[in-house]
Protein backbone atom coordinates (compact mmCIF):
# COMPACT_ATOMS: atom_id res chain seq x y z
CA UNK A 1 0.00 0.00 0.00
CA UNK A 2 1.57 3.24 -1.12
CA UNK A 3 0.26 6.60 0.07
CA UNK A 4 1.72 9.73 -1.46
CA UNK A 5 0.81 13.20 -0.26
CA UNK A 6 1.51 16.12 -2.55
CA UNK A 7 -1.07 18.44 -0.98
CA UNK A 8 -0.27 20.86 1.81
CA UNK A 9 -1.57 19.77 5.18
CA UNK A 10 -2.24 16.19 4.17
CA UNK A 11 0.72 14.42 5.74
CA UNK A 12 -1.02 14.12 9.11
CA UNK A 13 -3.92 12.30 7.46
CA UNK A 14 -1.79 10.00 5.30
CA UNK A 15 -0.96 7.39 7.98
CA UNK A 16 -4.57 7.14 9.14
CA UNK A 17 -5.76 6.92 5.56
CA UNK A 18 -3.27 4.15 4.83
CA UNK A 19 -4.56 2.10 7.77
CA UNK A 20 -8.16 2.70 6.69
CA UNK A 21 -7.38 1.63 3.11
CA UNK A 22 -5.66 -1.54 4.31
CA UNK A 23 -8.69 -2.39 6.48
CA UNK A 24 -10.94 -1.73 3.47
CA UNK A 25 -8.94 -4.10 1.28
CA UNK A 26 -9.14 -6.81 3.95
CA UNK A 27 -12.89 -6.22 4.32
CA UNK A 28 -13.31 -6.74 0.56
CA UNK A 29 -11.20 -9.90 0.57
CA UNK A 30 -8.40 -8.07 -1.23
CA UNK A 31 -5.78 -8.07 1.52
CA UNK A 32 -3.14 -9.50 -0.81
CA UNK A 33 -3.66 -6.80 -3.42
CA UNK A 34 -1.69 -3.64 -4.01
CA UNK A 35 -3.23 -0.17 -4.14
CA UNK A 36 -1.75 3.29 -4.48
CA UNK A 37 -3.31 6.42 -2.93
CA UNK A 38 -2.32 9.98 -3.74
CA UNK A 39 -3.51 13.16 -2.04
CA UNK A 40 -3.10 16.15 -4.34
CA UNK A 41 -4.35 19.73 -4.56
CA UNK A 42 -7.17 21.10 -6.73
CA UNK A 43 -4.81 22.42 -9.39
CA UNK A 44 -3.25 19.01 -10.01
CA UNK A 45 -6.67 17.33 -9.87
CA UNK A 46 -8.05 19.78 -12.43
CA UNK A 47 -5.24 18.82 -14.82
CA UNK A 48 -5.89 15.09 -14.35
CA UNK A 49 -9.64 15.50 -14.73
CA UNK A 50 -9.19 17.52 -17.93
CA UNK A 51 -6.68 15.06 -19.39
CA UNK A 52 -8.49 11.81 -18.59
CA UNK A 53 -12.16 12.79 -18.44
CA UNK A 54 -12.30 15.93 -20.57
CA UNK A 55 -13.69 17.98 -17.66
CA UNK A 56 -11.75 21.17 -16.98
CA UNK A 57 -12.46 21.38 -13.26
CA UNK A 58 -11.27 19.76 -10.07
CA UNK A 59 -13.14 16.73 -8.76
CA UNK A 60 -12.91 14.87 -5.48
CA UNK A 61 -11.59 11.45 -6.55
CA UNK A 62 -10.29 9.70 -9.66
CA UNK A 63 -9.43 6.02 -10.05
CA UNK A 64 -7.00 4.54 -12.51
CA UNK A 65 -7.17 0.75 -12.84
CA UNK A 66 -4.10 -1.32 -13.61
CA UNK A 67 -5.51 -4.83 -14.16
CA UNK A 68 -8.83 -4.71 -15.90
CA UNK A 69 -10.65 -7.74 -17.23
CA UNK A 70 -12.90 -8.19 -20.24
CA UNK A 71 -15.74 -6.13 -18.84
CA UNK A 72 -13.32 -3.46 -17.58
CA UNK A 73 -13.62 -4.55 -13.98
CA UNK A 74 -11.92 -6.76 -11.47
CA UNK A 75 -14.02 -9.31 -9.63
CA UNK A 76 -14.99 -8.17 -6.14
CA UNK A 77 -13.08 -10.96 -4.43
CA UNK A 78 -9.51 -11.54 -5.56
CA UNK A 79 -7.42 -14.41 -4.33
CA UNK A 80 -3.69 -14.02 -4.34
CA UNK A 81 -1.37 -16.79 -5.37
CA UNK A 82 0.87 -17.14 -2.29
CA UNK A 83 3.94 -17.62 -4.48
CA UNK A 84 3.19 -14.88 -6.97
CA UNK A 85 3.24 -11.11 -6.96
CA UNK A 86 0.29 -9.21 -5.52
CA UNK A 87 -2.55 -8.19 -7.82
CA UNK A 88 -2.15 -4.49 -8.58
CA UNK A 89 -5.56 -2.83 -8.37
CA UNK A 90 -4.51 0.66 -9.45
CA UNK A 91 -4.34 4.21 -8.22
CA UNK A 92 -6.84 6.33 -6.32
CA UNK A 93 -6.16 10.07 -6.52
CA UNK A 94 -7.98 12.40 -4.12
CA UNK A 95 -8.03 16.18 -4.06
CA UNK A 96 -7.42 17.06 -0.43
CA UNK A 97 -8.73 20.60 -0.94
CA UNK A 98 -12.01 19.40 -2.44
CA UNK A 99 -12.39 16.66 0.19
CA UNK A 100 -11.91 19.19 3.02
CA UNK A 101 -14.47 21.57 1.48
CA UNK A 102 -16.92 18.70 1.16
CA UNK A 103 -16.26 17.66 4.77
CA UNK A 104 -17.05 21.17 6.02
CA UNK A 105 -20.21 21.27 3.89
CA UNK A 106 -21.33 17.82 5.13
CA UNK A 107 -20.39 18.55 8.76
CA UNK A 108 -17.94 15.63 9.04
CA UNK A 109 -14.24 15.40 9.85
CA UNK A 110 -11.88 15.53 6.86
CA UNK A 111 -10.67 11.98 7.60
CA UNK A 112 -14.24 10.65 7.42
CA UNK A 113 -14.72 12.25 4.01
CA UNK A 114 -11.36 10.92 2.79
CA UNK A 115 -12.23 7.41 3.95
CA UNK A 116 -15.48 7.53 2.00
CA UNK A 117 -13.65 8.76 -1.09
CA UNK A 118 -11.17 5.86 -0.82
CA UNK A 119 -14.14 3.47 -0.70
CA UNK A 120 -15.69 5.23 -3.69
CA UNK A 121 -12.44 5.07 -5.64
CA UNK A 122 -11.91 1.40 -4.83
CA UNK A 123 -15.41 0.53 -5.96
CA UNK A 124 -14.67 2.18 -9.30
CA UNK A 125 -11.53 0.03 -9.58
CA UNK A 126 -13.70 -3.01 -8.92
CA UNK A 127 -16.08 -2.09 -11.74
CA UNK A 128 -18.85 -0.22 -9.96
CA UNK A 129 -20.23 2.77 -11.86
CA UNK A 130 -22.68 5.42 -10.67
CA UNK A 131 -22.76 7.39 -13.91
CA UNK A 132 -23.93 4.70 -16.34
CA UNK A 133 -27.42 4.01 -15.00
CA UNK A 134 -29.65 4.66 -11.99
CA UNK A 135 -29.48 0.94 -11.10
CA UNK A 136 -25.67 1.04 -11.21
CA UNK A 137 -25.67 4.13 -9.00
CA UNK A 138 -27.95 2.45 -6.44
CA UNK A 139 -25.76 -0.66 -6.44
CA UNK A 140 -22.57 1.35 -5.97
CA UNK A 141 -23.88 3.62 -3.21
CA UNK A 142 -25.44 0.66 -1.39
CA UNK A 143 -22.04 -1.10 -1.41
CA UNK A 144 -20.38 2.14 -0.25
CA UNK A 145 -22.72 2.29 2.75
CA UNK A 146 -22.16 -1.40 3.53
CA UNK A 147 -18.39 -0.96 3.53
CA UNK A 148 -18.57 2.19 5.66
CA UNK A 149 -20.73 0.36 8.21
CA UNK A 150 -18.42 -2.66 8.22
CA UNK A 151 -15.35 -0.50 8.78
CA UNK A 152 -17.09 1.45 11.53
CA UNK A 153 -18.10 -1.81 13.25
CA UNK A 154 -14.47 -3.00 13.18
CA UNK A 155 -13.34 0.22 14.86
CA UNK A 156 -15.89 0.22 17.68
CA UNK A 157 -14.41 -0.87 20.97
CA UNK A 158 -16.14 -3.71 22.72
CA UNK A 159 -18.47 -2.68 25.49
CA UNK A 160 -16.89 -2.65 28.90
CA UNK A 161 -18.82 -3.09 32.09
CA UNK A 162 -17.72 -1.01 35.04
CA UNK A 163 -18.84 -1.29 38.60
CA UNK A 164 -20.51 1.89 39.69
CA UNK A 165 -20.16 0.98 43.36
CA UNK A 166 -16.88 0.28 45.09
CA UNK A 167 -16.48 -3.20 46.65
CA UNK A 168 -16.25 -1.72 50.17
CA UNK A 169 -19.46 0.20 49.71
CA UNK A 170 -21.24 -2.84 48.27
CA UNK A 171 -20.21 -4.93 51.31
CA UNK A 172 -22.00 -2.45 53.62
CA UNK A 173 -25.34 -2.97 51.90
Amino acid sequence: MAVRCEAAGGRALAAKLRAAAQALLRQCGLGGCELSLALIDDSAMRCLNARFRGKDRATDVLSFGQSQGEAGALPLRQSRDPGGPPTVLGDIVISLETACRQARHLGVRPFERLRRLVIHGLLHLLGYDHEGSPAGARRMYRRERELLAALAARRRPRARVRLAVSPKRAARR
